[in-house]
């Protein structure tokens, strides 16, 4: 395996996370054998993916003397919630750009609850104007915060960047060492792809340390469309910010390279779950007792099943499906999930 260099970080996630069978899945199901990494165990209330990327985010923003952190995401983003914890742990500041408003009267809940513990500030905007004005309450924010005397970094949706892919290069890494314990050698990696960030640094790793295997992403919003182009303007980022640790990299055909995106299961939106999406959460924990999200894992887990009972991946003996967590968000769906089963 070739030897990078990777920039500097600081340590906050329990790694390496286990690569775990779902034998008794494949008992009840047939096909393929899927092998769980488990990067909800990355931590407790860090616990998920994006702990990964802020490791080299916020390691980035200490080494540039920032005292501020900003970033944004829905309201009961995983992201958002990590951040605020991360910031607290690092004694930096954070304020959180959300989108969508509290219930009038309802206790928070989830990662919003995490959110008001950490000590953050919260501003809450409608769907309609964040998504129209985000660039602009980034800055009515920095401003803010730099007339309280802050250096502000500002983090974007996910985490997802030049400098959060390395999270999920090093995970890359930690996986081919996987392959290696185990005695496998899966051809293929499936993801929840949201923001885009964590199958960015998966294609971008692979890409240097075994290029036969490729990843997919089960898209929870927006369309492959969208995503080719992101997860292409992510690696171009992480390119140009860092061109001498990207040399070992192939990255002529990293830069040109198709992005693997597995549409049809997104249903009625993002952080939308249906009755299919909600049994297999249930199915799941029953059967091998691992915990999906609505919002992603859940929705993404949902997909790749029903590809297999399409017949997609049945010519693979191994699979691997990244768990990047999110099990704060099964709170706010509690009534849901109490009526699926």
């Amino acid at each position: 395996m070739l030897t990078i260099t990777y920039p500097d970080k600081v340590t906050l996630a329990h790694t390496p996370t286990p690569l775990q069978p779902l034998r008794r899945l494949q008992a009840d199901t047939g096909g393929p054998l899927i092998w769980l990494k488990r990067d909800d165990m990355t931590g407790s209330t860090l616990s998920g993916n994006k702990v990964r990327k802020l490791e080299f985010i916020a390691a980035k923003a200490i080494n540039n003397n920032f005292t501020a952190l900003v970033t944004c995401g829905g309201i009961q983003s995983n992201h958002c919630r990590a951040t605020a914890l991360v910031a607290a742990q690092l004694g930096l500041r954070c304020h959180l750009i959300l989108r969508g408003e509290p219930i009038d009267g309802a206790v928070a809940d989830g990662n919003l609850l995490l959110n008001e513990l950490s000590g953050c500030s919260i501003s809450y905007h409608s769907s309609a104007y964040y998504n129209t004005n985000l660039s602009e309450l980034f800055r009515l924010t920095e401003n803010q915060l730099q007339a309280e005397g802050h250096r502000v970094f500002n983090v974007p949706t996910g985490g997802s960047n030049g400098d959060g892919i390395w999270g999920y290069i090093a995970a890359a890494e930690e996986l081919c060492r996987d392959f290696c314990h185990y005695g496998i050698h899966p051809q293929s990696i499936i993801v929840a792809t949201g923001s885009g960030g964590t199958q960015a640094g998966l294609m971008t790793g692979m890409s240097c340390f075994d290029s036969s295997i490729s990843v997919y992403g089960v898209n929870v919003c927006d369309d492959a469309s969208y995503f080719s182009s992101k997860i292409q303007q992510d690696i171009t980022d992480w390119h140009s910010k860092y061109p001498l640790e990207a040399e070992p990299f192939n990255c002529g055909e990293l830069l040109k390279a198709r992005v693997n995106i597995i549409e049809g299961y997104v249903g009625d939106g993002y952080a939308i779950a249906n009755a299919a999406v909600l049994a297999t959460i249930s199915r799941m924990s029953r059967l091998e007792g691992v915990v999906f999200d609505p919002v992603y894992t859940g929705k993404a887990f949902h997909g790749l099943l029903s590809e297999i009972k399409k017949g997609r991946f049945l010519d693979q003996k191994d699979l691997v499906f990244v768990h990047t967590g999110g099990l704060f968000g099964l709170f706010p769906f509690a009534k849901q999930l109490a009526s699926s089963h």
